[in-house]
């Protein structure tokens, strides 16, 4: 099966999951409703169910997760098969081969746990149902370097890896897609990214609620692979690769690639953990537990472009908003021409969630006599939600053959060198309060480089200023809203 065939049948491994209940019927009725998908529609599930429980638990998980759409359900229940059987037994790919009848190139999401990976892809070989298919793999993609290493192994055995579609679903966030094309398209923006402009980055991802109920998952996790290895490192390798020779998925991840690897392996000295109080009081949570649901780290990338900037992530929950912001900050003039107090840092904030919006911080003059100055913001696009939902857009892509928004193995493991050596314990864990910033070792992180930049979620704005003195903003103006 080619890149760019089309798939003509979808299996979804885990039909009767979490994942399924939350994603993936709202993404199937998605598609559905705009007519992408009709074909075969299989999942595969170990519960003693039957057919008719699934169609139930679909229109519930509709229900609750954006609604039901009458039409794109009934068309839902009608090429919805379900296989109720165990992965380890043959018969159960037995009953998927004949499931699949006349298809030739099915898509197989395996929505499973990683342990499970190995012995479905060996039976679904076994079985003949790998033959002109493709995968789909939830993250998290190993625990480690050494066990991401061993699961690209283990599936590249039966898949190469131009059939391996890795999802992560904040690459099919409708923000994270843009700074591909706010970079890329805009020639007067693209020449100020660069070690020559930029003072400092900072990247915060931002969420109000804790664990919700996953604590034997965040028990495994920790918010370094949660979203540092994998969330945040996509959204930095969109922001700072060099240029693809042109749009093609090939050579954009071969940029991406590139990018990480000039990314160095974090210093357990330049990360801060931290853990929200009352934590260990979450079900499913080890009294003594060590892991992190904050972290703090200072990235450097040794390329020419980028050498010598430092680029500062910080990620939690228990915090006072759900957000995500990156502001690239810029180098003063070289002269302070007007004799009045330094004039606040230039910078470019993309706000990435929730909604979209990039804004531009300037120094303007204040009205009246005289040279002063003060800090003003000015929004260059705002864009709101679209409706396609980040699963619903991926699995499109993946049904389209499309691997531009998948990473690709190199990606994957590079990710996990990079934050190979801060994992577990090996920076001290700070306790902080729920609704604060995290713990303020976090702020003697960025040392003359902050303070850190607080996303607000309302307007895509600042709840605190960036660095350097500076009058109150004025009301930002609206451009292209």
């Amino acid at each position: 099966m080619t890149p760019t065939q089309a798939a003509d049948a979808l299996v979804f491994f885990g039909a009767t999951g979490d994942l399924a209940y939350k994603q993936i019927f709202p993404a199937l009725q998605g598609l559905l409703a705009r007519g992408l998908l009709d074909m075969p529609i299989i999942g595969v599930a170990k519960s003693g169910w039957t057919l008719a429980q699934l169609q139930d638990r679909a229109r519930a998980s509709l229900q609750e997760h954006g609604g039901v759409n009458e039409a794109a359900f009934a068309r839902l229940c009608a090429q919805l098969q379900y296989i109720d059987g165990d992965y380890h037994d043959p018969a159960t790919f037995t009953a998927l081969r004949a499931a699949l009848g006349p298809a030739q190139h099915p898509l197989h999401y395996l929505a499973i746990p990683p342990s499970l990976f190995g012995p479905v892809t060996q039976a679904l070989a076994a079985s003949g149902c790998a033959q002109g298919a493709r995968i789909v793999v939830e993250k998290p993609f190993g625990h480690d370097l050494a066990s991401a290493q061993a699961l690209n192994r283990t599936i590249h055995q039966v898949f190469s890896e131009a059939s391996v579609f890795r999802i992560d679903h904040y690459l099919g966030k409708e923000a994270v897609q843009n700074l591909l094309y706010l970079r890329f398209a805009n020639g007067f923006l693209e020449p100020l990214l660069s070690r020559d402009h930029v003072q400092a980055i900072q990247l915060t991802m931002a969420e109000t609620f804790g664990v919700a109920g996953r604590g034997r998952f965040y028990e495994e996790v920790g918010a370094i692979r949660d979203v540092v290895q994998n969330h945040m490192l996509q959204v930095l390798s969109l922001l700072l690769m060099d240029a693809p020779a042109h749009a093609d998925h090939d050579a954009i991840r071969d940029s991406a690639a590139a990018l990480l690897r000039a990314v160095r392996t974090l210093n357990p000295g330049e990360v801060v953990r931290g853990q929200y109080q009352g934590y260990t009081q979450e079900p499913d949570v080890a009294p003594g537990s060590q892991v992190e649901t904050y972290a703090a780290l200072r990235f450097h990338v040794d390329s020419w472009r980028w050498a010598g900037v430092p680029i500062d992530v910080r990620v939690g929950k228990r915090l006072p908003v759900t957000a995500t912001a990156v502001t690239v900050f810029f180098k003063p003039p070289p002269q302070q021409m007007f004799g009045d107090a330094r004039p606040s840092a230039n910078f470019l904030r993309l706000h990435l969630t929730p909604g979209v919006q990039v804004t531009l911080g300037l120094n303007t003059k204040r009205p009246g006599a005289g040279l002063h100055g003060e800090a003003d913001e000015l929004v260059l696009h705002r864009q709101h939600w679209d409706g396609l939902a980040p699963y619903e857009r991926l699995l499109g892509d993946a049904l389209a053959g499309d691997l531009t928004l998948f990473a690709r193995e190199d990606e994957v493991e590079e990710a996990w060198r990079i934050v190979q050596d801060v994992l577990g314990s090996a920076a001290p864990l700070w306790p902080y309060a729920p609704g604060s910033w995290g713990p303020p070792q976090a702020d003697a992180l960025l040392g003359p480089d902050g303070p850190w930049v607080n996303p607000d979620p309302a307007e895509g704005g600042t709840l605190d200023p960036p660095p350097g003195p500076a009058s109150a903003p004025r009301q930002a103006s609206a451009v292209g809203e």
